[in-house]
């Protein structure tokens, strides 16, 4: 099976905060991915609500509810009391927990799991116990697999920004692809679920797709939303549905 799509609605909440303005619509676009075929939607709220509002997420929730109650809400961020207090009173089907420092522009690495696994454990269990799917970021790095495995997540999100970086150079992209499938190949035989996310685009999903048959989903936002300027919300869904495909 083709990895999902997910699509990351923070760069069209970022558009909208440039104003006062109710438009563009995160809940309309997020119809429209949805509509197009995309498996559900992605949120990653920041303290300082830059892009994603904290008051987003229960229209977020009330649209795949009453809409697509078959797609998923997908909540991913640094697990602060006010991060675990939003998604236990929202309810995603999945959350992701990235080791973020509030001023980052955007997710650039992901946890270390030996060292931060003290943190991470009793996190992971309280969120399992609600009935969450847990995915936790993570660099191309197979050395660490074992570790997040211990830890009893659900799934890892491998950080492809430095994959996604090598748009204009073939040799260093396919390095960095392999890093990456090298990590995907160990976590499936840890019994852990992949998914992928950061700088992926049109071009360089399918050769990640390929790599890694076991790939689940991947969350896709800037480079989605950049394409839906060109093509429309709706086809560009479709496009990288396309290229999930390989």
């Amino acid at each position: 099976m083709p990895a999902k799509l997910s699509v990351n609605l923070n760069a069209v909440a970022m558009l909208r905060n440039r104003r006062d303005l109710p438009w563009p619509s995160v809940t309309g676009l997020g119809r429209i991915a949805l509509e197009a075929g995309a498996c559900g939607l992605t949120v990653h709220p920041r303290p300082d609500q830059r892009h994603i509002r904290f008051s987003d997420v229960p229209d977020i929730r009330a649209l795949l509810d009453d809409e697509f109650p078959d797609r998923e809400f997908n909540i991913e961020g640094f697990p602060t009391k006010e991060f675990l207090a939003l998604v236990e009173e929202h309810q995603p089907e999945q959350v992701t927990l990235v080791p973020d420092d509030p001023a980052q522009a955007t997710s650039d690495h992901g946890w270390d799991f030996a060292g931060q696994g003290d943190f991470l454990k009793p996190i992971i269990a309280r969120l399992k116990k609600q009935g969450f799917r847990v995915s936790l970021f993570a660099d191309p790095d197979p050395g660490q697999v074992p570790a997040a495995a211990a830890l009893g997540a659900d799934r890892i999100e491998l950080y492809t920004g430095p994959y996604g970086g090598c748009h204009d150079d073939s040799g260093k992209a396919a390095i960095e692809l392999e890093k990456l499938g090298k990590t995907a190949d160990a976590a499936a035989a840890h019994g852990l679920g992949i998914n992928a996310g950061h700088d992926l685009t049109v071009a360089n999903l399918p050769a990640l797709a390929r790599r890694m048959p076991e790939l689940c989903e991947v969350s896709i936002g800037h480079g989605l939303t950049a394409d839906a300027l060109e093509y429309g919300m709706a086809e560009t869904v479709r496009r990288f549905i396309r290229a999930c495909e390989g």
